[in-house]
């Protein structure tokens, strides 16, 4: 019994050791690794199998959406507009609690077609009009 579990630990050891060689090497030859030249900003699901993301690619921010199938280039957005928008995040106040985070719907403007991000996956009406067209795609009808 005691000779199975030596047996077992060493076994374990010795995969251990494999793998640790093994991503060493991967990493010595620049796979699974990052690279530094695209960062995912950030990312939201937009459902079971879609997603839109914000990329930093050599100094570009680009908003894509993602499937299954396909990578789509949504809007590339100025980088001066990616901090604004993410200046909204939680700070600590001089008290020590964590600020308000302000709504993502009160950043985007209220009017549909108004303001800078107009048209764009980031603007309020673009995403009101989506949503109504789902609504009247996915309305059961007797």
């Amino acid at each position: 019994m005691t000779w199975m579990v030596i047996r077992l630990v060493l076994c374990l050891a010795f995969v251990g050791g494999v793998l640790l060689f093994a991503s060493r090497v991967a990493q010595k030859r620049g796979l699974g690794g990052t690279t530094g030249v695209i960062e995912v900003v950030a990312r939201q699901r937009m459902g079971r199998a879609s997603s839109v993301s914000v990329l930093r690619v050599a100094g570009r921010v680009l908003v894509v959406g993602s499937t299954e199938e396909q990578v789509t280039l949504l809007a590339e957005v100025e980088d001066e507009e990616l901090a604004t928008a993410m200046a909204g995040a939680a700070r600590p106040t001089a008290d020590g609690e964590p600020a308000q985070v302000p709504s993502p719907r009160a950043a985007l403007p209220s009017a549909p077609g108004s303001g800078v991000l107009a048209g764009s996956v980031l603007d309020r009406g673009t995403w009101t009009t989506v949503v109504q067209e789902l609504r009247e795609r996915t309305v059961r009808r007797s």
